[in-house]
This record gives C-alpha cells, structure tokens and sequence, in this order.
C-alpha cells in the first residue's frame, strides 16, 4: 500500500520549494492550499459560507473572494480565524483523502505527499503516516516572505505568530529537512529522505 505523508514547514521555511523536489522524483503532491482555493471558487458551498459569516464586502467585483482582505481580517482575530478555518478545513481533509485514495488504486507504490502550512495547527497530521518538517530560522523565514511577497517585516511576524511554534511542531515530526542552506543541498536531503520513504512503502 502507498504512504501518506504530511510535508510541513512555517511561512517561508521551503515547504513548497521541498514539495517540489519531491515531485520531481516521482512523489504524488497534493496541494492543500490549491485544493482550498478551488473549494472557495465563486457558488461553492464553503464560498457561500463564507460570504454568510464575513459578509459581501469580502468579495472582489467578479465575486472572487479578496483573499488579501480575508487574510488581514483573519490574522488580526482568532475568532475569525476560527470560523474560516471550521469552513475549510474539513472539507480540504475530505478532498485530500479522496486524491489519496484514488492515488494508491492507480499506484499502490507510491509516496503520496500532503503539502499543507497548517498541517499540524488544523489536527491534520493526526491523518498522515509520517511528518516532515522544513526548518529555518525565524529571520530566515521573514527575510524570504518580505522579499517574496513585499510585504512589511510586521506583518510577517503577525503571521508567524498564528503559526505554531517550531520548536512545537517539531516533537510531532518523524522527519526534519533543514533549510539553512542553499538549494541544492536541501535537494539533497530530499533525495536521501525520498529513498527512505520509498523503502516505507
């Protein structure tokens, strides 16, 4: 039978730049924040949720769901965060579930890899079989979101702090990838981890 595995990291830890090393060696990724957005997509139940609790104005012009707008809301109130979280979060874990299951009929051999920032905050690890964790410095992490999506070094660490910490997420972590370094020696670790998950399966 294939492997489930839960990849996870902090904003700007690597997490995605991991995921796709893992692809290129033939690992099965599902998106979690790809899977989030299309189960927003204007007229979706989860959309009309939201729209419900957070009301129109949280909508762009093409009824689009201003992600930014919801982003700033949320970070600034747990409660809010909360009730977006209880709207999406089941349903990701339902459709996550669903590719998995697909995927280890089509290809029982495979190492099918959840990519998700909130694997560990949301219970979701609970549902995977092994967890890894992309590290990097907390300085590290902002100076990446900061260049990457110039936004202020402020609401970098806003975001952070919504965030578990590292040091907890790490006692839940069966595998860790160190991101203090260039791309090609986090490519590496990949490799080495990628052949001990396949010896897993």
């Amino acid at each position: 039978m294939s492997i489930l595995i839960g990849l996870t990291g902090g904003i700007g830890s690597g997490k995605s730049l991991a995921a796709s090393y893992f692809k290129e060696l033939g690992a099965k990724i599902i998106d979690a924040d790809l899977l989030s957005r299309q189960l927003v997509e204007s007229g979706q139940p989860a959309w009309k949720e939201i729209v419900k609790e957070f009301g129109k104005e949280i909508l762009n012009p093409d009824q689009s769901l201003n992600r930014e707008q919801i982003a700033a809301e949320v970070f600034q109130n747990d409660a809010k965060r909360t009730i977006l979280e209880n709207i999406i979060h089941p349903r990701v874990f339902a459709e996550e579930r669903k590719v998995y299951q697909d995927q280890n009929k089509s290809n029982p051999k495979a190492v099918v890899i959840i990519d998700a920032a909130l694997l560990i905050e949301s219970g979701n690890y609970k549902n995977v079989d092994r967890v890894v964790i992309v590290q990097s410095s907390a300085e590290t992490q902002i100076q990446r979101v900061m260049d990457r999506n110039g936004i202020s070094r402020e609401e970098v660490k806003n975001r952070l702090k919504t965030q578990m910490s590292l040091e907890e997420k790490i006692k839940l972590a069966d595998y860790i990838l160190n991101n203090e370094c260039t791309r090609e020696e986090l490519k590496s670790q990949v490799c080495s981890l990628y052949l001990q998950l396949k010896d897993l399966v």
